[in-house]
């Protein structure tokens, strides 16, 4: 059946009519090729290996949507996530495999599309679930190579008392987590050392692992066993080097840029306070601008009187600090005598890594790590793909 240009034309005011599109103010903004060129220079450095982008706590902020699609234009075979519901939006957006590294309550397993998901296993409670769905299920066994946080002490001990279930359900992958990968420690080296001995238990029982993953996105550039044939950046997969001092000269490329909008803005006069409880007073003319992003949009409210944003004026971009204490859904800039109309840009977090509002620089500024910016980072805030 066609549908001529006027009846489409009516179908979409229709549309708008009851199912409006609500596009937020805020903006977080994903440069595709960057995270196409991590993913490429993370792969040269470990080629004998496959890279499994991490992609939880919704793409580290990025969007798990946005970014499932991107890796849809690379050769990556499977990416990682927590859970189940994470997992749904895979199948939905990117065309391979899903990688569940959580823990999951039993009755999730159930809803699994077995073709297209693997799922790691730390308990013999979880595997011996598994086995009621057979070969079909592909698990990846975690062993405690010294993080002592999860996963499988005794490798040997767990095979003795589970080789019959181990023996229903496919075992494709062997993998554990470095506690110090972006350290030289005694720790790190132990950890491997232990790692393979499981590795080489697992054999001995007949059982042969095409997936043996160790490292995270520090172990990328640490580890040089071709034993390992996957690795599981998340950090350096979205353009930040996990090793501190790298960062500088880094290939990796940022994707992320978060913008907002002024709302509103205020005139004040010398001894004028700003925001809750009169922390801040000025003390000069200035115009204070609003936007409406706060910490319930991620943003630290430990920047309150810290940290400074990218304004878009009429002559031309300026400089505005934070001031007085960030709301739940706004905070406030001073803009001092700048020219800003309501509705201007407003650049929060920038992907140029030397800008005083790279995350990075952000990050230092309240003592956090870059992870706890980017996944806190509300999910409801719109997504552009640029």
């Amino acid at each position: 059946m066609l549908i001529h240009s006027h009846q489409l034309i009516m179908l979409n005011f229709f549309r708008q009519i009851f199912k409006p599109k609500y596009e937020t103010l805020n903006l977080v903004e994903i440069k595709a090729a960057n995270l196409i060129a991590n993913y490429n220079y993370l792969k040269s450095c470990q080629l004998t290996a496959e890279i499994f982008p991490v992609l939880k706590a919704n793409a580290y902020g990025h969007g798990l949507k946005e970014v499932c699609q991107i890796l849809n234009a690379t050769d990556a075979l499977m990416v990682a996530v927590d859970s189940y519901p994470e997992a749904q939006i895979v199948y939905r957006y990117f065309r391979k495999n899903v990688l569940i590294l959580g823990e999951m309550p039993l009755k999730a397993y159930t809803y699994c599309r077995w073709k297209r998901t693997e799922v790691v296993v730390y308990n013999e409670n979880t595997l011996r679930y598994l086995a009621r769905f057979g070969q079909r299920v592909r698990v990846h066994l975690f062993v405690n190579s010294g993080m002592n946080r999860e996963g499988i002490k005794d490798l040997d001990a767990f095979i003795a008392r589970n080789k019959k279930y181990l023996e229903k359900v496919s075992v494709v992958g062997l993998c554990s987590h470095l506690a110090s990968a972006d350290e030289d420690s005694d720790l790190n080296r132990r950890q491997e050392e232990n790692f393979l001995a499981s590795l080489n238990s697992l054999r001995a029982a007949g059982f042969f692992p095409r997936w043996v993953h160790l490292g995270n996105s520090a172990g990328v550039f640490t580890l040089n066993n071709k034993l390992l044939t996957a690795y599981r950046p998340g950090l350096a997969f979205y353009g930040y080097h996990p090793l501190p001092e790298k960062n500088r000269n880094s290939v990796l490329r940022p994707a992320l840029q978060v913008f907002s909008q002024v709302v509103s803005l205020q005139p004040l006069e010398p001894g004028e306070s700003v925001s809750y409880n009169e922390t801040y007073h000025v003390k000069n003319p200035t115009t204070i601008a609003i936007i409406p992003f706060g910490y319930s949009e991620g943003l630290e409210r430990r920047w309150s009187g810290r940290a400074k944003f990218l304004v878009a004026g009429s002559a031309g971009n300026c400089w505005a600090p934070i001031v007085g204490r960030i709301c739940m859904n706004l905070a406030c800039l001073d803009i001092g005598r700048q020219a800003v109309e309501i509705g201007a840009k407003v650049q929060i977090i920038a992907a140029n890594p030397e800008a005083d509002n790279s995350l990075l620089n952000l990050a230092k500024l309240s003592e956090a790590i870059p992870y706890e910016i980017l996944v806190k980072l509300q999910a409801n805030i719109r997504r552009k793909v640029v």
